[in-house]
């Protein structure tokens, strides 16, 4: 747009960095404090009398979510339609970092075709547990997965001229009290798990905008963090763009301001910005960090405008077929075992000889669900539903016959008897030759706003999977869920199960394309499938919290690293998917490059398909410490790759693992380290699937801290050169302190006492000062 200013001058839209400081220098006070405020739900403030447009910005991580003007946050109002693609839950079950980028790509095209500047998404926060509700939008429990996933995302959005906000930045893992509870949690294990998928994205991608929390954060709320939002994410990991509130999370504007918080969303009708302004007058916040927010506000305008000034149509029926294979890839095949009714091969792909009868069963096979509740929410351009791709990819070579089985919300089947709907279904599977059962959790059971008070799926569905598993042993059960539920018992009786997640629009035909074949399964786990909810690492005062405070006290355990360190029995494992095929893992080589803060590892595997069709297999690095000083997990996640092999095709898989995947974050140096010493690769299909191991040793870091006189004893004998130095102090007094402390029956007694304690000790041979001194000396490092 073109506007003028008093004269009658035209005044462009600022689309550089010197028009934006040009338009900065004549903005007035108040003029700046209003472009930190939205102008309504989903704009920016425009000046047009500075030729400074409003912007949109709009929900949907999964699709475009583009309400009117007069829209709502938590998607009770319509939408445009957009192609709603599988959420983050069934998309990062493809592990596949190429077709998450053509995903995105293709969200961009839409936003650019409906004049948005910036999508809100991805979300890459934790899945601390599976009862969170919102755990639909997220992709992990593992932040190396989610990290790599999101930029991809991030990537493709992006390339299209259209901005990403990454969110929620940072420990938001749980609806329950999500506004204001504070997440109590070290940091070691922040920086470690529920920061470093953050890290990943903005060092890797530079998504346009980071998008705060609600909650807190050891007490701080994160839209006003000074250390999050300024020193973390600008003065370490080097983020360029514009931080903005989720929608009602700012609490006291004028700290928001001077923490790094530059856009507040929705509008506050003018709110903020008079605290704005007077905080400024009473001296409480400077002008220089309003002209900072107010730069930055500017800066997303700008980058936004080539692309809103260049509008293009979107393939609708593309964006339907890639919908359609990111679902194909997102469906995870926990189980396919032999039944003897089908000549003892695999149940699935389904046999159709021409003859027989198919069984579908389940409302879910004919009212999708396909996505999550609240601000996520799209209106498809289309939906196809499981039922009818399956009545058409089988055709004339069997009946199909189907049966609602219970009642779902929405659907067809609301308001009729459980009782009635689950006899016909038996009816129905009792004349069948195999059942395709579809199972999974109703839109009510899980949503942005509240969490899920436990992992079953509906009661009435339980039911109706042992009915049915009393006349039929060729049960397929297929789920369809936005977050995990409980599997055991009932998972050892069925012999086949696809783990469908929510696929967005397409779901239903990427469904009938892997139970008929035509498409090889290739998810593989996000996250590990638990046996109890009593298993799982928040499990009692750990989640939800009490008195406003969750305290994250499973450390960085969580996710698989829980469950594997302790050896705990799951249902599924992180990582594990099935395939048609099968694949062979030779030729494991590990190499150490370079030492210390440098150190790193080359790592190559041969995999072979040894199947008889084509299919994809994911190839996941994990690396134990098995000597370090510090609580480390069993082994963790560091690279993984996602390969397509043709039937007897073989390929060399080279991954490049640089320090941070030997770190951890020191709690004594601050910063990361690398501990030397023995570490094991281990290469596999899952985390407990593990086909190939190679031990190596790393040269670390001199990583020996300073020592003081408050230290433990123990410390000090412990420490390489005041260890020698104090035990040469008590040889040569004599007195029996020396024999005292390396006594084996008490002397972890002494060992513990600190050595300043100790030192008053009637006899003890050396002062207080003289410790002083060898601690200076120990403490000074040497010099060639």
């Amino acid at each position: 747009m073109t506007a003028r200013d008093d004269a009658g001058t035209p005044q462009p839209t600022p689309t550089t960095e010197d028009a934006v400081g040009a338009v900065l220098a004549r903005l007035a006070p108040q003029e700046k404090a209003s472009l930190l405020d939205g102008s309504d739900f989903w704009h920016t403030q425009g000046l047009p009398e500075h030729g400074v447009p409003a912007v949109m910005v709009t929900d949907g991580p999964h699709g475009l979510r583009k309400q009117p003007t007069d829209g709502d946050h938590l998607g009770l109002g319509g939408s445009v339609p957009a192609t709603c693609f599988p959420p983050a839950a069934g998309l990062a079950s493809s592990w596949d970092v190429e077709l998450v980028e053509r995903v995105g790509t293709a969200l961009g095209e839409e936003c650019r075709a409906e004049g948005v500047a910036v999508l809100l998404g991805p979300g890459v926060n934790m899945k601390r547990t599976p009862l969170c509700g919102r755990s639909f939008e997220y992709f992990s429990e593992d932040p190396v997965l989610a990290g790599d996933l999101a930029a991809a995302l991030v990537r493709g959005v992006q390339s299209q001229g259209v901005g990403t906000s990454l969110k929620h930045f940072a420990a938001n893992n749980q609806e329950t009290h999500r506004m204001s509870v504070s997440a109590e949690v070290d940091e070691r294990t922040l920086r470690e798990v529920y920061l470093t998928a953050f890290e990943r994205v903005v060092r890797d991608a530079q998504p346009w905008t980071v998008m705060c929390s609600y909650n807190r954060i050891n007490g701080t709320y994160a839209s006003q963090d000074p250390w999050l939002l300024t020193d973390v994410l600008r003065g370490e990991w080097g983020f360029e763009g514009l931080v903005v509130s989720d929608w009602g999370a700012v609490d006291d504007r004028p700290l928001g301001v001077a923490a790094g918080l530059d856009l507040e969303m929705p509008s506050s009708s003018g709110a903020s910005e008079a605290k704005v302004l007077a905080a400024v007058r009473e001296g409480r916040l400077s002008q220089d960090d309003v002209d900072r927010a107010a730069r930055r506000v500017l800066e997303l305008v700008a980058r936004s405008q080539p692309g809103l000034a260049d509008p293009r149509p979107y393939d609708a029926a593309a964006h339907h077929a890639l919908a359609r294979e990111a679902a194909q890839r997102s469906a995870v095949l926990l189980k396919n075992e032999p039944v003897s009714s089908h000549g003892g091969d695999p149940l699935l792909p389904l046999q159709l000889p021409g003859s027989g009868v198919v069984a579908v069963v389940g409302e879910m096979a004919r009212t999708p669900r396909y996505q999550g509740a609240g601000s996520s929410q799209v209106v498809p351009t289309r939906l196809d539903d499981a039922l009818t791709a399956l009545r058409d990819g089988i055709g004339d070579r069997a009946s199909v016959t189907f049966a609602a089985g219970y009642p779902l919300e929405g659907s067809p089947s609301a308001g009729a008897s459980a009782a009635d709907l689950g006899a016909e279904a038996v009816d129905a599977a009792r004349a069948a030759d195999v059942v395709l059962l579809f199972l999974g959790l109703p839109g009510s059971y899980e949503s942005e706003g509240f969490d899920r008070e436990h992992l079953d799926l509906p009661a009435e569905q339980l039911a109706l999977l042992d009915a049915l598993l009393e006349v039929s042993d060729s049960v397929v059960v297929v789920l369809s869920n936005g977050s995990a539920v409980r599997l055991h018992p009932w998972a050892d009786r069925v012999p086949a199960l696809l783990e469908g997640w929510l696929l967005g629009q397409a779901g239903g035909s990427a469904v009938a394309d892997l139970l008929l074949g035509a498409v090889s399964p290739s998810g593989r786990l996000a996250e590990t499938l638990p046996q109890r909810l009593e298993d799982t690492p928040a499990f009692g005062a750990g989640f939800p919290g009490e008195g406003g405070v969750v305290r994250y006290g499973e450390g960085v355990f969580i996710g698989y690293r829980w469950y594997d360190s302790r050896r705990l029995p799951v249902s599924f494992p992180f990582g594990h998917g099935l395939t048609y095929a099968a694949f062979l893992y030779e030729e494991l080589d590990v190499e150490v490059v370079g030492s210390g803060a440098s150190a790193g590892l080359r790592v190559g595997v041969r995999v072979t398909n040894t199947g008889r069709v084509a299919a994809a297999e994911v190839v996941q690095v994990y690396v134990a410490d098995p000597e370090a000083s510090v609580a480390r997990p069993d082994a963790e996640l560091k690279a993984f790759a996602r390969v397509e092999l043709e039937p007897g095709q073989s390929r060399t898989v080279s991954f490049e693992l640089d320090a941070r995947a030997l770190s951890y974050w020191s709690p004594v140096q601050r910063r990361w380290v690398v501990e030397g010493g023995a570490f094991e690769v281990r290469v596999g299909a899952s985390s407990r699937d593990v086909r190939l191991r190679e031990a190596v040793q790393v040269t670390g870091e001199d990583l020996t801290p300073p020592v003081a006189v408050e230290a433990e004893i123990s410390t000090w004998l412990d420490h390489p050169v005041a260890g020698p130095a104090l035990r040469s102090v008590l040889e040569r007094a004599g007195g029996g302190f020396l024999g005292m402390l390396d006594d084996p029956d008490h002397g972890a007694m002494f060992r513990a006492i600190p050595l300043v304690r100790m030192a008053r000790f009637p006899g003890f041979p050396a002062t207080e000062a003289e410790l002083e001194g060898i601690a200076a000396e120990a403490n000074t490092p040497s010099r060639p």
